[in-house]
């Protein structure tokens, strides 16, 4: 009987699909390289190929770095990083916030929030001039929280951004839709999880990023940061999630995965993340998300910048 019981119970393991840790095929744990990645406030990332990425910095002035990542194909870690240089325009800093690259007009687009505004820049990190459309949206956002993310599928030939919080007079996000000519051509509204009880220190929390998957589907990640006043005790929370424009204006979004990151007396890994993206897609179809954390400079020479990797399965949800 016992023996019958355990085959059933192994059936039935078989035959359920899992839910969120199916999807999540590995996790590794995040990584540093101090002499290679210079101090910074590094809040975007995005793959322009042949391991290399540009970075956007929300302190820097104008443009972005260029960084040469190298990951194992096998594993996700992160084998080597070397600094190319940073790309600048020669103006002044609009506190960058996220970057994308556009593979067939070879150019970038990135979002600020001292401006609120989209715009294009060469790989040598010049402004051509070209901007997104202004959605009446933009005005009403906040300097602090406006436009946070940004991200292009090249499939789709489609932009996603998202503001951090609501707009002024808004309870819910918009996810706002634009075409490779950078005309808004569809809105979608978009559910913050319910802030956690403020107690003493800092809370900050929102969304910091989107990821476009290539077909279709995006990648949220929210995160939770807490700072008590003598920071011992402080925190990140990192979600992630899933979801799918289609035809329903309010997105439905399913939870992938949730990772803390922390200062105490025996843990100094706290990572502030807000860059995300698709590293590459390796030879079974799953994909390698590298992610980027802002140190605030090494804020005090306890905070750094630390990189991520995690590898989720393509397709089944994903």
């Amino acid at each position: 009987m016992r023996s019958e019981y355990v085959c059933v119970m192994v059936a039935l393991l078989i035959a359920v699909p899992l839910s969120v840790s199916a999807q999540l095929l590995h996790e590794n744990r995040q990584q540093k390289f101090p002499k290679a990645i210079p101090a910074g406030n590094y809040s975007g990332i995005t793959a322009l190929g042949d391991d290399r990425y540009a970075v956007v910095n929300d302190k820097s002035a104008d443009g972005f770095s260029i960084f040469h990542i190298s990951i194992d194909s096998l594993s996700g870690r992160i084998l080597s990083v070397v600094d190319e240089g940073f790309m600048g325009s020669g103006l002044p800093n609009r506190d960058q916030e996220s970057i994308a690259f556009q593979p067939h007009t070879r150019t970038l687009y990135i979002s600020g929030e001292a401006d609120n505004e989209i715009l294009e820049y060469t790989l040598e990190g010049q402004r051509t001039g070209r901007r997104f459309q202004r959605s009446p949206l933009f005005s009403r956002l906040s300097h602090n929280y406006g436009l946070e993310s940004l991200c292009y599928d090249a499939d789709a030939h489609r932009f996603y951004t998202m503001s951090e919080h609501p707009a002024e007079g808004d309870s819910l996000l918009r996810l706002m839709v634009f075409d490779d000519d950078g005309q808004l051509v569809q809105q979608y509204t978009y559910a913050l999880d319910p802030v956690p009880a403020k107690r003493r220190g800092t809370l900050g929390d929102g969304v910091s990023e989107l990821c476009a998957l290539g077909d279709g589907r995006l990648l949220v990640l929210e995160r939770t940061v807490r700072v008590p006043p003598l920071k011992i005790g402080s925190y990140v929370e990192c979600r992630l999630y899933e979801v799918c424009p289609a035809s329903e204006e309010r997105l439905q979004k399913k939870h992938l995965y949730t990772f803390r990151t922390k200062l105490n007396l025996v843990r100094r890994n706290f990572a502030n993340y807000e860059g995300l993206c698709v590293a590459r897609r390796l030879a079974d179809g799953n994909l390698i998300l590298l992610m980027i954390a802002d140190s605030q400079n090494q804020y005090r020479g306890i905070l750094r910048d630390w990189l991520k990797t995690l590898i989720v399965r393509k397709g089944d949800g994903l």
